[in-house]
C-alpha cells in the first residue's frame, strides 16, 4: 500500500492511496455493502457509478454465508464478483449495536447469532484470520464501540481493552494478506485518544479509524474534538471516520484532515423513499410529485435522472415496486460520488470555502441527517 499526501489547504488534505494496481484518491466515500452486496445493486452497477472502494461485514458474512463458502471462492470478491478494493469492518460496531446478544470479555466478545441463536466467540485474533480468508485489501482490528454517555472508567477499560485487541490481532496478521488499519476509540476524551495513538502507533499500523462517534453525541461536539484531534494523527496515513455519510457532516471532518468515510445513509434512505439533492433530501412520495416530470435532478448524470422523472418513481414506490429502491439508490451513490468529486476539485482550485458556503447555502438539512442511520447496511 501506498499513501501519499499530495496537497493541503489548512487541514484539509488531498491524498492518494494506492494499493495494487488501484489508485485512489482522497477524501472518498465508501458505500457499505454488509452482506456482499450494496442493496439493491450488483457489483457491476457500484463499479459504474464511479466506486472503487466498498465496504463488507466480517461479523455478517462469518454468520452467512460462512468460512467454507467464502473460502471454496477463493475470498469474497469472486463471491460477489467485484473487481475494486474491499474494506471489511472487523465487528466491533456490532458490539455496540447488538448489545442484548453480546457478551465482553478480555479475550474477546461471545455473540449470539441474529439468524438462529447460536452463540460464537470473537477474538481479535480470529477476527484478523478471517478478514484474511475474505481477502479483503483493507482489515480492521477488533474494537469496543462505547456507547455516549457511558460512565468514564467503563470508556476507560473498553479504550484499553481495543488497544490490547489490536495488537493482539496485528500479531497473528499475515504479511501479504492485506492491510490492518488500528481503530482508534476513547469517546470525546482528547487525552484518552491521544493515549491510543501513542500505543497503535508504537506498532506501526498503516492506517487508523476513527471509531465510536457519531453514534448520538451532539454533532457540535464531535465538530469541535475532530479540529481538536485529527490533526495530532499521524500526517503519513490514512484517517478513516467510521459511520459518516451526511454531507455536511463529511465537510466538517474533511475540514479537519480526515481521508476516508463510509455509512449506510445514502442506501439506507433510498430505500425509505428519500432522494439526495443539491437542495436537502427530496421525499418522493409527497403529493406535489405525482405529476411532476422533472427527473430528480437537473443536472444529475446518473441512469435514473436520464432516464425517469420524478412521477414515475413516485409511482413505483407507491405501488411499493422492487424498481423503486434501486433507482433510488443508483441516484443517491451517483450524487454521493459527485459532491465528493466537486469536493476534491475545489480543494485543488483553492476554492472549497466557496464551494463549501454556497453548498450549505442551498443544502436544507432537517436535523443531523448522520443520526438518522447506524452502521449497518
Amino acid at each position: 500500500m501506498n499513501f501519499e499526501v499530495k496537497e493541503k489547504l489548512d487541514d484539509i488534505r488531498i491524498s492518494k492511496l494506492k494499493i495494487n494496481d488501484i489508485e485512489i484518491e482522497t477524501p472518498i466515500f465508501m458505500p457499505v455493502g454488509t452482506q456482499a452486496t450494496v442493496k439493491t445493486l450488483s457489483s457491476d452497477e457500484v463499479w459504474d457509478l464511479g466506486y472503487r472502494l466498498i465496504l463488507v461485514n466480517t461479523y455478517h458474512l462469518y454468520l452467512q454465508p460462512g468460512e467454507e463458502v467464502i473460502k471454496s471462492f477463493n475470498g469474497i470478491k469472486n463471491f460477489m464478483k467485484w473487481k475494486g478494493l474491499l474494506l471489511s469492518d472487523s465487528g466491533g460496531f456490532q458490539v455496540l449495536s447488538l448489545s442484548d446478544i453480546r457478551e465482553i470479555k478480555n479475550e474477546g466478545v461471545l455473540f449470539k447469532s441474529f439468524i438462529d441463536g447460536s452463540e460464537h466467540f470473537f477474538t481479535p485474533e480470529f477476527v484478523v484470520k478471517f478478514q484474511e480468508i475474505l481477502g479483503v485489501d483493507i482489515m480492521m482490528t477488533l474494537d469496543i464501540c462505547p456507547p455516549y454517555g457511558i460512565d468514564e472508567d467503563e470508556l476507560i477499560k473498553f479504550t484499553n481493552l481495543s488497544i490490547d485487541w489490536a495488537k493482539r490481532g496485528k500479531y497473528v496478521k499475515e504479511e501479504e494478506k492485506g492491510y490492518l488499519f488500528a481503530v482508534i476509540q476513547g469517546g470525546l476524551n482528547l487525552y484518552l485518544r491521544m493515549k491510543v495513538v501513542e500505543e497503535l502507533e508504537k506498532e506501526n499500523f498503516p492506517g487508523y479509524g476513527i471509531g465510536g462517534l457519531s453514534i448520538g453525541e451532539p454533532w457540535e461536539k464531535t465538530k469541535e474534538f475532530l479540529k481538536n484531534f485529527v490533526k495530532k494523527m499521524p500526517d503519513n496515513k490514512p484517517r478513516y471516520f467510521m459511520g459518516l455519510g451526511d454531507p455536511i457532516s463529511i465537510m466538517d471532518a474533511v475540514e479537519s484532515g480526515v481521508d476516508m468515510f463510509d455509512c449506510v445513509y445514502p442506501t439506507r434512505i433510498a430505500r425509505n423513499r428519500s432522494l439526495l439533492t443539491k437542495f436537502g433530501k427530496l421525499r418522493i412520495t409527497k403529493s406535489e410529485y405525482k405529476n411532476d416530470e422533472r427527473p430528480i435532478e437537473e443536472d444529475c448524470d446518473c441512469y435514473t435522472c436520464k432516464n425517469f422523472s420524478r412521477a414515475y418513481l413516485h409511482h413505483l414506490f407507491k405501488a411499493k415496486e422492487i424498481l423503486a429502491p434501486r433507482l433510488a439508490t443508483i441516484h443517491n451513490l451517483r450524487f454521493m460520488y459527485r459532491f465528493i468529486e466537486n469536493l476534491k476539485n475545489s480543494i485543488k482550485e483553492k476554492k472549497y470555502y466557496q464551494f463549501r458556503n454556497e453548498f450549505e447555502k442551498n443544502y436544507i438539512r432537517e436535523y443531523n441527517e448522520n443520526e438518522e442511520v447506524n452502521n449497518e447496511n
